[in-house]
């Protein structure tokens, strides 16, 4: 029994060894490549802010993006849909130009004013890269899944500063309700490393924080040290901070099949998309819906931040938001979703602790992370990333929306090729969101002729 056991720790510390030799070339060179793609979407949004006339070169711009995936980018088009698939299912393997495209096609999507984040070019950038190094290291199929898993988490934790958040959503993303433990300790190692990658460069994250509550004295205060009735507002938030996350899938996935059956011409699409975006901005005679959300082109502009004050936002930005991102993804600019879901959380969380007469900081934060888990389908790792980014005294509450979103958003989401491994409900019969966006596309179809 000694014996085995001396033995089984050596075979756990030579994998250990070995994953550590893997990942650690994966990691530092998607930090560096995190790190240069965060510097130029830097300077692209500042650059826009000082140029505001780009923005009417969004369609050519739009364009410009088509065919850069027609001519050297044609397989990379699936985006994070691709290295999903490749992680439950390795085919052909992850093109090693999807990462370097993605990258510049993100750049030019901001730099004239589209509505798009980043978390997806970085996934892409860790996907591509592991591949990469994976065909270099001639590995098998299961250590190429893992490997994979790993580079997904080295980019999502060095493009948000949250290594554990990172780690833990690679694992959680691939299939709704089940963990890939196998990859834990390479997902873990990925993610810490590219996110010291990117500080050791110098690169900065954004920081938000919630402000310090009053000393409340509620009716079960002598006997809960929890305050009850603020928990079932939270509840009630995250309800709607869950149907906000169906609403975004649905839209986005809902205007990408509309351009698609309805025009035959690809390359109008984007210059179409490009377009209704202006008109839109000139409609509403305001910027703030372009471009991430996070700096604020003028003061007094809509933006993350301003979301966790009183009066940072108005009723309706978390809809406009909704808006210009299914827009603009939908007609084909490249980006990510995760930062206008964190937009679109945290102004809908302001506008609703008005409603609710609750803290507009917590409520913001509270938006910020459940709108995102419940797109992503992804409520442990979303916890998580509210420890890592407002700390760990209001744990329970992050949970408690988390995972409250997660179930009301139902079984959609930005993320087509996740698996359903356990169900939300007991009488869904499918294996994948692909299949539910077949079934909804086919009843509205039958309902609607189209």
């Amino acid at each position: 029994m000694h014996k085995q056991l001396i033995g089984e720790q050596l075979t756990i510390s030579k994998q250990l060894l070995r994953w550590t030799f893997l990942v650690i070339p994966v990691a530092v060179a998607s930090g560096c490549m995190v790190a240069l793609f965060l510097s130029l979407l830097g300077w692209a949004i500042e650059y826009r802010f000082a140029h505001t006339w780009l923005l009417y070169l969004l369609p050519a711009a739009g364009l410009l993006i088509h065919f850069i995936y027609q001519l050297v980018g044609k397989s990379s088009e699936k985006g994070n849909n691709l290295i999903v698939e490749e992680i439950h299912q390795p085919a052909t393997g992850v093109p090693k130009l999807m990462g370097p495209i993605i990258l510049i096609t993100t750049v030019i999507t901001h730099l004239f004013g589209g509505s798009a984040g980043r978390e997806g070019t970085a996934v892409q950038i860790g996907g591509s890269l592991a591949s990469m190094f994976s065909s270099w290291f001639k590995l098998n199929r299961l250590d190429t899944q893992t490997l994979l898993t790993a580079g997904v988490a080295a980019g999502f934790g060095a493009v948000f500063g949250t290594p554990l958040t990172g780690a833990i959503f690679a694992m959680e993303v691939l299939a709704i309700g089940r963990i890939q433990y196998s990859a834990l300790l390479p997902c873990l190692m990925a993610a810490i490393i590219g996110d010291l990658t990117v500080s050791a460069i110098g690169v900065q994250h954004a920081h938000y924080h919630i402000d310090v509550l009053p000393n409340i004295h509620h009716s079960f205060s002598q006997y809960f040290s929890l305050d009850l009735l603020l928990l079932v507002k939270a509840v009630i938030a995250s309800v709607a901070f869950g149907l906000a996350s169906y609403l975004f899938a649905e839209l986005t996935y809902g205007i990408k099949n509309m351009f698609l059956e309805s025009i035959k011409k690809r390359w109008i699409i984007p210059v179409l998309g490009g377009f209704i975006i202006i008109l839109l901005t000139t409609v509403l005679g305001r910027p703030d819906y372009l471009s991430l959300g996070v700096q604020a082109e003028y003061p007094g502009a809509v933006t993350i931040s301003s979301a966790f004050h009183e009066g940072g936002a108005d009723s309706w930005s978390w809809f406009w938001k909704s808006i210009y991102t299914a827009i603009t993804l939908g007609s084909g600019f490249k980006g990510g979703e995760v930062t206008p879901l964190f937009y679109i959380g945290a102004t809908l969380g302001n506008a609703l602790s008005q409603l609710l007469d609750a803290p507009v900081s917590l409520f913001a934060a509270l938006g910020f992370i459940a709108v995102f888990a419940g797109a992503t389908n992804t409520p442990l790792a979303c916890t998580l990333m509210g420890v890592e980014l407002f700390g760990g005294e209001f744990a329970l509450f992050y949970a408690v929306a988390c995972f409250t979103a997660y179930y009301f958003s139902g079984h959609s989401g930005i993320y087509t090729s996740q698996k359903i491994a356990v169900s939300k409900t007991a009488d869904s019969s499918t294996d994948s969101l692909s299949e539910i966006v077949k079934q909804r596309r086919n009843l509205r179809k039958r309902l609607f002729g189209r």
